[in-house]
């Protein structure tokens, strides 16, 4: 249980999103929903996605905030970190989840849609945690025991590639290098940083992945949105302060730790290489390491 937490989930008007802020408040915790719209805090008698979210979260008893804002704006992120701790006095949790797709092969990559995934993705990433981790820092300075907690999303495109997709397989490959940093320099304070890389059925990856996404007839629906949102609240909990610089993949009823890049056979000559040498040792390195994991697509 995660009761009296308050945890911030963005790109939770749909998709894996809603299911994280939907989870999470069955949990107990108060969420604070973030998806794009048209002003800080939902255009006057037109509902957001964020507000609908909410409004699902009270009809089932539990209780939140909506906020419509790109999480890549600066000046938002830090707005719906203020507004937070104004309305609730804390702040436990940030679940980025937020993301966007332009696919094209690395040839037909478009500059603009490049420096888009990474804003989305990257600059989503960095702007609300930064802002929170801000907050938990100086509470951890004056004295205030934190239990914080950080969950990013990766990609199994971010730790393996993925064909077509250079740009999001960059972004996403980014944000797992992020949250091995963030543990790392933040676990002093009390915050933990971690990230899963979710396989699920989402507007996204019902496009890029039909036939693997596609619903069953009957039986376990695997790539449910919903089977990645338990893990997603468990990370977001107390309890799970033990547990730091971590990627997770999970799809279905499939959780695994991955385990990322790491020094393999080496050689050392003691001295410097000569062109004519690095051919065979090179070769004879790529032979003894551990098979890599296939580029998605290949």
């Amino acid at each position: 249980m995660i009761d009296q937490r308050v945890v911030v989930v963005t790109g939770a008007g749909q998709g894996l999103g809603r299911c994280h802020a939907m989870e999470l408040a069955r949990d107990g915790a108060f969420v604070v929903v973030v998806d794009p719209g048209v002003a800080l805090d939902g255009a006057p008698g037109q509902p957001t996605r964020a507000d609908e979210v909410v409004a699902a979260i009270r009809a089932e008893g539990g209780d939140g905030r909506a906020f419509a804002v790109d999480v890549a704006d600066w000046d938002a992120a830090q707005h719906v970190v203020e507004q937070t701790l104004t309305t609730t006095g804390r702040l436990d949790a940030v679940v980025n989840n937020a993301g966007i797709l332009r696919d094209r092969m690395f040839v037909n990559v478009d500059p603009t849609d490049w420096d888009e995934v990474m804003r989305v993705h990257l600059k989503g990433h960095l702007a609300i945690t930064k802002f929170a981790a801000s907050y938990w820092r100086k509470a951890a300075q004056a004295g205030v025991p934190m239990q914080a907690r950080i969950v990013n999303t990766t990609s199994g495109a971010g730790l393996q590639g993925s064909v077509g997709q250079s740009a999001y397989s960059a972004a996403k490959a980014g944000i797992a290098a992020l949250t091995l940093v963030q543990a790392a320099e933040l676990g002093r304070y009390g915050v933990t940083a971690n990230a899963i890389a979710p396989a699920a059925r989402t507007r996204m990856t019902e496009r890029a992945f039909a036939e693997v996404m596609k619903a069953p007839e009957s039986g376990f629906d695997r790539m449910a949105p919903e089977n990645v949102s338990p893990l997603v609240a468990w990370l977001a909990s107390a309890e799970s302060g033990d547990v730091t610089g971590q990627i997770f993949e999970v799809d279905g009823g499939r959780v695994a730790v991955a385990e990322g890049w790491a020094t393999g056979p080496a050689h050392d000559l003691g001295r410097r290489w000569t062109r004519a040498e690095l051919g065979p040792a090179v070769r004879a390195l790529v032979a003894a390491r551990r098979p890599a994991q296939r580029v998605w697509g290949t």
